[in-house]
């Protein structure tokens, strides 16, 4: 494990790897197709960097997205005044090789890519998956995919969050130990196993994201702060038909758990890696700005990403013009550090 974790190097970006690209991909992605939003990124760094992802970056696991697709981005960049300083994407192991060209086309955009990187076949959305148990992990059966990705990032050279087996709390994914005949202490494992893989490589470029959900997390989950460069949280508010089935604000949803997680890491930073609330049961303008003031509160959260699109419910920020709004004042708010006491 290499103590300098949390240093970017940049280094030259070098060759495609060969083989590491499907030949559809190859085809159809063209970095130069990006239309731009006119929202430029800051001259400085905000407190609160937003980010996103949205409807062709959340399915890239089985659709590779392109720089096209970031027509998307475009769209909410315009509807929330804002530059999207962090850009999201979901890779599952089945089927999803790293494309450099995807994160040189985030970067060419002035913001960092971050990639949901989950440990299963995504077109089987089971938790129930043995060829992803955790021993497997420890046993070495991922090794030459996990080798492929640390060559492919450090090739990239560029800073790269890699948000691996995010929610490892809950029981729906097959990572999670209370899930697919896993056992306790084995997620912490692999995790230092991926990165001892990665730093075998040369991949010092990745920042590393811990992401669970919102609810009881345990720091026996917790791979360590040598071991974790950003401590994230991620989570929806459901409304009256969604999840729980009632109406919950931001602080009920989030601040027991952003406060454990900032306790477990208090040097390092908080990201909220998924959020999004729905309509229905409640006022998601009012939500969007008591998220916003509870993030306020909470110096150490230095990144949300919210969930544009509609899935189970329209969680994007334009799903009504008073979320809208409530959405483009609080980003604007949320740039600056709040005032000291």
């Amino acid at each position: 494990m290499k103590l300098n974790r949390g240093l970017l190097l940049t280094v030259a970006l070098s060759g495609a790897i060969a083989g590491l690209m499907g030949t559809q991909l190859r085809q159809t992605f063209e970095p130069d197709a990006t239309t731009p939003s006119g929202i430029p990124a800051p001259a400085r760094a905000p407190f609160l960097t937003i980010g996103v992802t949205t409807k062709a970056l959340a399915r890239n696991a089985d659709r590779p997205w392109t720089a096209t697709d970031l027509t998307e981005v475009d769209a909410f960049e315009r509807a929330a005044n804002t530059h999207a300083g962090t850009i999201m994407w979901f890779a599952d192991f089945a089927g999803t090789a790293f494309d450099p060209r995807q994160a040189e086309a985030v970067a060419a955009r002035d913001a960092i890519p971050e990639i949901s990187w989950e440990p299963w076949d995504a077109s089987n959305p089971s938790a129930n998956q043995p060829a992803f148990r955790l021993r497997t992990f420890l046993e070495g059966d991922h090794d030459p995919l996990i080798r492929t990705w640390a060559r492919g990032i450090a090739a990239y050279g560029k800073p790269l969050r890699l948000r691996f087996g995010h929610e490892m709390n809950g029981r729906w994914y097959p990572w999670a130990e209370r899930a697919n005949r896993n056992q306790a202490g084995e997620f912490v494992r692999v995790w230092r196993h991926v990165q001892e893989i990665f730093d075998e490589e040369g991949a010092t470029n990745v920042v590393w994201v811990w992401s669970p959900v919102a609810g009881a997390v345990t720091s026996a989950l917790f791979p360590g702060e040598d071991h974790v460069d950003v401590v994230a949280v991620s989570g929806f508010n459901g409304g009256t038909t969604l999840f729980r089935q009632r109406w919950r604000s931001f602080e009920t949803s989030y601040g027991p758990t952003l406060t454990a997680v900032h306790a477990m890491a208090p040097s390092k930073p908080v990201e909220i890696s998924e959020i999004a609330s729905a309509e229905t049961g409640g006022d998601k303008a009012t939500w969007i700005t008591e998220m916003f003031a509870s993030i306020r509160q909470r110096p150490y959260i230095r990144s949300l990403i919210w969930f544009e699109l509609v899935k189970e419910a329209d969680w994007r920020i334009v799903s009504s013009p008073e979320a809208r709004a409530a959405f483009i004042a609080g980003a604007r708010e949320a740039a600056s550090p709040p005032a000291q006491p």
